[in-house]
């Protein structure tokens, strides 16, 4: 039976492949380069929705606390245990500045939170998706799985940046 959660699984699942593919062979200095100053480094870039993606399923869909917090890694991460800090709002100096923890950690963090967005996702009723919720800042009730949608396009953009700078460092390898 087809479930109405399906093109956001596939979505999602599509994504994070590309994703996987594009972070094969980079090392810690590569995540961290920023192509020029006025950019986001891979490791920000994943750090960012992997962050956004723990504020859907847990905070925003569901009122629960974040992997961030809950397993810990705001401190594998040095940084602080504030769940709405995900990088939205940043300038660009504060984006030099940030250093990411290394690559086995950013990947453990991502890999952590991909696997808590498949078990949602794989749960989730037809009656949770109709369930309307107000999602700052928009004050108007929208449906979860119109949430669902902003939160699959944000992780796609995203995804298709890190894939880009792949690309850009090191020639194709993004894709399969």
């Amino acid at each position: 039976m087809v479930s109405p959660v399906d093109p956001v699984i596939l979505a999602m699942e599509r994504n994070w492949e590309m994703i996987d593919a594009a972070l094969e062979g980079l090392d810690d200095a590569a995540l961290a380069r920023q192509p020029t100053d006025q950019c986001n480094s891979v490791a920000w870039i994943l750090w960012h929705l992997t962050r956004v993606t723990d504020m859907f399923i847990h905070t925003r869909l569901r009122d629960l606390t974040q992997v961030w917090v809950s397993e810990g890694w705001h401190e594998k991460f040095r940084m602080p245990a504030d769940e709405e800090d995900r990088g939205v709002g940043w300038s660009a100096s504060q984006v030099a500045q940030w250093r990411p923890p290394a690559k086995e950690v950013q990947l453990a963090h991502y890999e952590a939170v991909k696997n808590h967005a498949r078990e949602f996702l794989a749960n989730i009723t037809t009656e949770e998706l109709e369930r309307e919720i107000v999602m700052n800042p928009v004050p108007e009730p929208r449906t979860v799985s119109v949430c669902m949608g902003q939160m699959v396009w944000d992780t796609v953009a995203h995804g298709g940046q890190i894939g880009y700078l792949r690309g850009f460092y090191g020639g194709r390898g993004w894709f399969r």
